[in-house]
């Protein structure tokens, strides 16, 4: 097995974490939330289980935030700055964090394995062909690959959820 290790932090440094696995898969998502909370036109989330993300220095704040389901997310932020490092979301509880890809050292090193909810994409943001992308959300079984899936299943229990 490799060995993987990408770290990243917020803007003023309080917060330091590192992943020391590759993500499951990292969403691209377009919903009018995700361009709301971040001030931007998408979020870039890396979902990975929670306890593959070392926090190596500081302690962030959670924040609860609505959510299009309706059950809401936890933003853990940097309590001097303010920047969000990583979610969670009632729908994956505390077992997985959504971490925001723009705060790893080398954000460039996780690209989008998919493009989500592009219903409400920017009609100027062009998509590459290369990487799958649907209106809403996917069916995990036919986008996540069989290594993603084992490792979701090992933390989940369960077959398809």
């Amino acid at each position: 097995m490799t060995t993987f290790a990408i770290e990243g932090g917020c803007t003023c440094g309080a917060i330091r974490y590192r992943m020391t696995s590759p993500p499951l898969i990292v969403h691209c998502c377009h919903c009018r939330w995700c361009q709301r909370d971040g001030g931007a036109s998408f979020a870039l989330n890396a979902m990975i289980e929670a306890d593959r993300v070392e926090l190596l220095s500081g302690e962030p704040d959670v924040v609860v935030t609505p959510s299009l389901s309706g059950k809401g997310q936890k933003i853990s932020r940097c309590p001097k700055c303010r920047i969000a490092v990583w979610s969670n979301y009632a729908g994956s509880g505390d077992r997985f964090r959504f971490v925001r890809v723009g705060t790893l050292d080398t954000p460039d090193a996780l690209p989008p394995d998919v493009h989500i909810f592009t219903m409400s994409k920017q009609p100027w943001v062009v998509l590459s062909a290369d990487v799958p992308a649907v209106e809403e959300f996917y069916d995990r079984e036919k986008v996540w690959p069989a290594a993603s899936l084992a490792r979701w299943r090992a933390v989940t229990g369960s077959g398809r959820q």
